[in-house]
């Protein structure tokens, strides 16, 4: 009861507009209190005198004086233990709907009217509880958006929907520019839409089942796709672990035989050699025994010692060194080993790559994906290039790590290979190009060819046909020093575009896309050639420098 008391008390010293405790109280001619500031800003803002409670108006305004009583009263309930506002009064913040009855510091709307077209705290929506004919009135969540049913024409409530133009309306409206149209009210309307909405979402809600089944089967897939990876993975490595094994073995073996034959080698010819400086001692000795005797004056002696001392002992056989070459034969043998190795991981891998890329494919539609539109998004795709040794023609240098190929005059001194092109100026990059990746190769000189090819592309023969763009498994774009043109199985086609030094290579495998790009100096691209058709196999990236002293380098775009 005294709890109750306490309340009576807060709500009989509060302010009806800031709904706080009396501040500097005044009473109006009407008999309600209310505090200075408070009352006096509502009647400044309404430019009219009148009691927010009782609506009795006053003319002429009123003069205010502060009630002392009341003050008094308000500050002795406050020493009693009276808080300075109810405690749980919300306040509208920023995204909240505001009362738009409260004057000063508004509350938040308990509820919004949709014939009032005014949102309401909980004290001032008390009257359509209480009022007969507001309990009538349509009470909805509080919204801000109370004034879009306002027909701006005409400032009046929209309650018919106009399906001829699919729009709300109000009545006056219906008598003008939508005179003779096919008209209902809202709520029919209401209903009509209400029904469709349901349909939509049985609908969305069919979908959405269909896509949580998706999901788990997605799910389920991932599930797959980790135990078979992991389970490839410990294979891979016990396999390459033998593999390594196996290697070092032949490598301790190899090692542990050269080194034998080089100690057999190395004793026979330090043997041999000791005969040979014994046999050189005994022909110095001889030989100053034949000085000493070629100056003897005794005739007598002379011809006495003679014949011992002019027989020489049998000479040690001719000594045939052979070319310096001993071991090449086993470096040789191990090098070919290593290409050969290479060429079975190389093919491997990309046989693990294909593989790999067919089986993962859960897409939940063949879509085509879109190509990249920006640099950066380019770049995305960016993939280091390397070019192969052992796939360049003899009039071609490499250099900066394999990245750039230089056409030389004279050939260079490469060993024999079957990757080795023959005839034309040309090399193939080491790294095979799946999937979707992108390349960019500075040229200078006057006329360079930048190509991507089958692995399979012919290499030895020496006609047209094994240059790149001539033949059906190599697509190139010649650059010369004004132009560009596109060769594909031996026919070309012109091409416009922005010349630059640099081109960008772009490659969608699977989508069968290949995109050539002209990019300027400020690594603007612009498109030159764009071909769509089926790849068969992995591809490599390739150049052919047509003259001596033309340059190209894969660029380092990470």
């Amino acid at each position: 009861m005294a709890q109750k008391g306490v309340q009576l008390d807060r709500e009989n010293f509060s302010c009806s507009i800031c709904l706080d405790l009396l501040k500097d109280p005044v009473t109006i001619p009407c008999g309600h209190s209310y505090c200075m500031d408070c009352i006096t800003g509502f009647w400044d803002e309404k430019n009219s005198y009148s009691c927010p409670q009782c609506r009795k108006a006053f003319t002429p305004r009123p003069a205010l004086v502060k009630s002392t009583m009341l003050a008094d009263l308000v500050e002795e309930l406050k020493k009693t233990g009276l808080q300075a506002a109810p405690a749980d009064l919300c306040y509208a913040g920023p995204e909240d709907v505001a009362c738009d009855v409260c004057t000063g510091r508004k509350l938040k709307a308990l509820k919004s009217c949709l014939v009032c077209l005014v949102s309401y705290c909980e004290m001032h929506l008390q009257r359509h509880y209480n009022v007969a004919q507001l309990k009538k009135h349509k009470l909805v969540e509080p919204s801000k958006k109370l004034q879009e049913n306002i027909c701006s024409s005409h400032d009046e409530v929209m309650k018919i929907f106009c399906r001829t133009d699919q729009q709300s309306i109000c009545y006056l409206c219906l008598m003008d520019e939508h005179k003779g149209h096919d008209t209902v009210s809202a709520a029919a309307e209401r209903t009509e839409k209400q029904k469709e909405l349901e349909v939509s979402r049985q609908n969305i809600q069919g979908r959405i089942q269909d896509r949580e089944k998706d999901v788990k089967v997605l799910q389920q897939e991932v599930k797959a796709i980790n135990g078979s990876a992991d389970k490839a993975v410990k294979h891979s490595e016990k396999t390459f672990a033998e593999l390594i094994r196996l290697i070092k073995k032949r490598s301790s073996d190899v090692k542990q035989q050269v080194r034998s034959q080089q100690k057999t080698e190395v004793s026979r010819v330090k043997d041999l050699q000791e005969k040979l400086e014994q046999e050189i001692a005994e022909l110095k000795r001889k030989d100053a025994e034949l000085k000493t005797l070629s100056h003897t004056e005794d005739h007598h002696q002379f011809l006495h010692d003679y014949p011992s001392l002019s027989t020489l002992s049998e000479s040690t056989s001719s000594i045939h060194i052979r070319p310096l070459r001993y071991f090449e034969d086993v470096t040789a043998a191990v090098s070919k080993a290593r290409d050969i190795l290479q060429d079975v991981l190389r093919e491997t891998w990309t046989n693990i790559s294909l593989t790999v890329t067919d089986n993962v494919d859960v897409s939940l539609s063949p879509v085509l994906q879109p190509e990249p539109k920006t640099r950066a998004d380019f770049l995305r795709y960016s993939c280091d290039i390397t070019l192969d040794p052992n796939t360049a023609n003899k009039r071609l240098l490499l250099s900066e790590g394999n990245r750039k190929t230089t056409r030389l005059d004279q050939q260079q001194s490469y060993s024999s290979h079957p990757d080795r092109f023959i005839y034309w100026a040309q090399v193939l990059s080491a790294e095979s190009l799946t999937g979707r990746c992108y390349l960019e190769v500075e040229w200078r000189g006057r006329g360079v060819s930048v190509a991507v090819a089958y692995k399979n592309i012919n290499r030895a023969e020496r006609s047209n046909e094994s240059g790149y763009g001539q033949n059906d498994q190599s697509w190139s774009l010649s650059c010369s020093q004004n132009s560009f043109s596109f060769w594909f199985n031996k026919v070309e086609t012109p091409l416009s575009g922005r010349w630059s030094s640099r081109i960008g290579v772009y490659l969608d495998h699977s989508a069968g896309v290949l995109s050539f790009y002209s990019v300027s100096e400020t690594m603007t691209m612009t498109l030159l050639h764009r071909v769509q058709t089926t790849f068969t196999q992995p591809l490599y990236a390739g150049v052919n420098l047509i003259y001596i002293g033309d340059k190209a380098e894969f660029c380092k775009l990470k």
